[in-house]
């Protein structure tokens, strides 16, 4: 596999409010716009060839200002949505309390995440790279489990961009920076863990 980009999308009306958004289909504030301006800034050096989104319109919306700066179009897949929450979207997130619980009417944490695995394989697999992925908390989540580094995390910023780095060797886990230079190659951004 090879190196890829992901962004999370900037602010959300949820994201403002503390609120479980899930898979309602809220908008960027202001801020979320000017994060994912700023974003597709500092991705503008990095050689990125494609851009892959959620439809959901926080992270369309994200993509589509980042691919205005990159000069690149948009595809999206409907497996990179936010994991339905059901009976708890549109309440504090301060109210879950423990990710895996599966609400009423809601994903459980393996059944969204099998889907949203199964749409990143062949994003992933696909050419031309270097790719960027435009979604969710969520999706970030799986791609750490899958890619061997855990699925427990701090929480990733609105509209951060993060570069995934294979191992030089088989067995040792991906590496997870934050891009945060103008350059071609992230050479010595702290690693998130």
């Amino acid at each position: 596999m090879q190196p890829f980009y992901f962004l999370r999308h900037g602010q959300s009306t949820a994201n403002r409010d503390r609120m479980i958004a899930g898979s309602t289909d809220v908008e960027l504030t202001e801020l979320g716009e000017a994060q994912a301006r700023e974003a597709g800034q500092t991705l503008a050096g990095c050689g990125i060839r494609r851009i892959v989104a959620s439809p959901q319109r926080r992270a369309l919306r994200t993509a589509e200002i980042v691919a205005e700066a990159l000069g690149l179009p948009v595809s999206t897949d409907p497996g990179l949505a936010e994991r339905r929450w059901g009976v708890w979207e549109g309440r504090p997130i301060a109210e879950r309390s423990d990710y895996l619980i599966v609400p009423e009417g809601g994903e459980s944490w393996e059944a969204f995440r099998d889907r949203a695995w199964a749409a990143c394989t062949p994003i992933l697999a696909a050419r031309p790279a270097p790719l960027l992925i435009v979604a969710h908390a969520g999706i970030m989540r799986v791609l750490r489990d899958r890619l061997g580094l855990g699925f427990e995390m701090q929480s990733i910023g609105n509209a951060l961009p993060i570069r995934f780095t294979p191992p030089d060797t088989a067995g040792l886990p991906w590496r997870v920076e934050p891009v945060t230079k103008l350059q071609p190659e992230p050479a010595s951004t702290p690693a998130i863990a």
